[in-house]
């Protein structure tokens, strides 16, 4: 990551060899991102969790990204009903590995700043250096509802996003009893003591949307979150990605750029797919499907009958994560294309994570190695 390279540099996390990064996206809520009914979905239990980050940390994985989430969806499964706290969770993480980058995912309207810069702290202390940051600045009204918030207007939540963003890191600088005087956020006799790890400061993330999200992301992350084209994962992705380091030149910034994906790997490609149907077509749960894209605003109504059913497919794939399905053959192609078209890394969920990682691990990783995007994994014995 290079956005903030004067404060990173130092930094363990993120900073290895790899070309192309590797994270597990999802895996603090229940189902993770696969919105299907099967039997062995993921429970998201705190031993679930455990056991796959300290799996991910010793195959050599790159980060952890949770989803912040406070009420689920609904449907037969009640999606992502059961969710694990992002900052806790990540504490809890960064205490029990060694060198994968574990992120908190963060509602900057539900934090008040100087909590928020104390939490982020602790859990970089925790971590020596191994926390991110993804900052969100809107989200589900219901959900906000829970807390007694009201959504500012779509440009005020950034304004106010800047706001916070500056205060936190105002007060993970060497500043003290400092006054913040905005519009939004008023602080006085500012102090915050200890600071990040060794006088650096958490990688943060993004993952807006819009034009004014994307400007926010490039104007205040090291990494934008952007979903890679369907269509074409080699040239319509490369433009996509280029676009957007264009954008951040003209602000006189750089940034990596990511994208999220659901894999589904089986020993042959048949297997793979009719594991997929059997998960996401057959068995997903299309009340919480349809829940989902009603918070959107879609609707057979709304888009028509066509639209609305191919927004049915995609959300069920991993709430609209790019689908990445075939024997260990395909799914290490598709991230080389990935990562050819100028892309950064990838957050990837998995219908299973713990029962389905071991295979990822042992049979995608060392084909990325001899593609030449991924270096051999170090054995956490010998660091």
């Amino acid at each position: 990551m290079t956005g903030f390279a004067s404060h990173q540099e130092a930094r363990r996390n993120l900073h290895n060899a790899n070309r192309f990064k590797i994270g597990l996206f999802g895996a603090n809520c229940s189902s993770g991102r696969a919105v299907t009914m099967i039997e062995n979905r993921w429970p998201a239990d705190w031993e679930d969790n455990l056991a796959l980050a300290r799996m991910a940390d010793e195959a050599g994985l790159d980060f952890l990204l949770p989803v912040a989430r406070w009420k689920g969806y609904g449907g037969e499964t009640d999606y992502q009903g059961a969710t694990l706290e992002t900052i806790t969770w990540a504490a809890g993480l960064l205490a029990s590995t060694q060198r994968i980058t574990v992120f908190g995912t963060v509602h900057a309207p539900l934090f008040h700043p100087v909590i928020a810069a104390k939490q982020f702290v602790t859990a970089d202390r925790i971590g020596q250096g191994r926390f991110g940051l993804n900052l969100v600045v809107g989200w589900n009204q219901d959900e906000f509802d829970m807390f007694g918030v009201t959504q500012r207007e779509h440009e005020e939540r950034y304004a106010y996003g800047q706001e916070w963003i500056d205060a936190v890191r105002m007060i993970w600088s060497d500043a003290e009893d400092f006054d913040f005087d905005g519009k939004y956020i008023n602080l006085k006799k500012v102090r915050g003591k200890p600071k990040p790890w060794m006088g650096t400061q958490p990688v943060t993330m993004n993952a807006g949307a819009s034009q004014s999200g994307r400007e926010f992301a490039l104007r205040n992350c090291d990494a934008f979150f952007t979903n890679a084209p369907r269509n074409d994962l080699h040239s319509a992705t490369r433009q996509h990605v280029k676009d957007i380091k264009l954008q951040a030149s003209r602000m006189g910034r750089e940034i990596d750029v990511y994208t999220v994906g659901v894999v589904t790997c089986r020993p042959t490609r048949q297997d793979a797919e009719d594991y997929y149907r059997h998960c996401i077509v057959e068995n997903a749960d299309w009340g919480a499907v349809d829940t989902i894209l009603a918070k959107r605003k879609i609707t057979a109504a709304s888009v028509g009958e066509e639209e609305f059913q191919r927004q049915r497919r995609h959300t069920a794939n991993g709430m609209g994560g790019l689908p990445v399905i075939g024997n260990p053959d395909d799914v290490a192609q598709q991230l080389r294309m990935l990562c050819e078209a100028g892309l950064r890394g990838a957050g990837i969920s998995l219908i299973n994570y713990v029962e389905e990682l071991p295979f990822f691990c042992s049979e995608v990783l060392p084909r990325l190695e001899r593609l030449g995007i991924r270096e051999k994994t170090q054995p956490l014995a010998e660091i």
